[in-house]
């Protein structure tokens, strides 16, 4: 199975980052991808003051055309995430969510590890005044096999894609707006960590570029093999990093090197 990881540079237009995202979808679905992933804040990335306007129940329209699109296209779409309105203290939800080739949401999980950080970038991030935190690991059963789904910050917390390596997950999708600052330097090393430790595929869409109040994202869109090869990656701008998913590599690789089994410590 092809599976694709779209790279974006949203911005505070949702119309037009929603136009942009179903135009990727589009282009890896022609390409033959039956998955296909989104970077986090795909649908809206703008400026602090805007940003309970934009959140929405998982029931609402910009989730709703992801829902429609996967139908259409008959592929799965991981919805990157998108904030969702309704957590406690008036705060949101920062939400991944899964649908179907038959246009089922098939799970939905919320950023567990949130974003307060000095990186040194000239930028405040202090993601937990407005963005509350999930409740736990979850886990989307697909036609690819079972994912485990996480966001950005969570890739640097490999005791949660542990948990999805214990629920034998195949995939572990990474949708993130890793800062220039630090993807520079972290993200393909956790990226391809994630992938060995787990002996999983690992899906990492991403933003990339300059957004509004001149936030810089690191990009480099990729998909990483269970031997820890980076086997697709986007280049700059908008694009997609299109890979096979090779279930009988997976799986020689778990029986070759059974380090899962010889775990001691739990």
């Amino acid at each position: 199975m092809w599976i694709a990881a779209a790279q974006l540079t949203s911005g505070a237009d949702k119309a037009q980052n929603l136009a942009a995202a179903i135009r990727l979808i589009q282009q890896a679905a022609a390409a033959g991808a039956k998955l296909v992933g989104l970077p986090e804040n795909w649908a809206w990335m703008g400026p602090e003051p805007e940003r309970d306007d934009n959140a929405e129940d998982l029931s609402g329209p910009t989730l709703s055309s992801m829902a429609t699109l996967a139908r259409e296209l008959k592929v799965t779409i991981v919805a990157g995430s998108v904030l969702e309105r309704g957590a406690p203290g008036g705060k949101l939800y920062n939400t991944s969510c899964v649908f179907g080739p038959d246009g089922a949401r098939l799970a939905a999980y919320r950023k567990i590890h949130l974003f307060d950080v000095d990186v040194g970038d000239g930028q405040q991030y202090l993601e937990s005044s407005k963005v509350a935190p999930g409740e736990g690991p979850v886990v989307a059963q697909t036609a690819l096999g079972k994912v485990g789904l996480s966001v950005c910050y969570d890739l640097r917390f490999p005791e949660l894609y542990r948990r999805y390596a214990d629920e034998q997950a195949v995939l572990l999708t990474v949708p993130a707006a890793f800062t220039l600052q630090t993807g520079k330097d972290h993200w393909e090393v956790l990226l391809r960590a994630r992938a060995i430790e787990n002996q999983a595929y690992v899906l990492a869409p991403a933003q990339q570029g300059r957004h509004p109040k001149d936030r810089l994202t690191w990009g480099h869109a990729m998909v990483v093999d269970p031997w820890g090869l980076v086997t697709a990656r986007a280049s700059e701008g908008p694009g997609l990093a299109l890979a096979w998913f090779d279930v009988e590599l997976l799986t020689r690789i778990r029986k070759n090197l059974p380090a899962l089994a010889h775990r001691r410590v739990r």
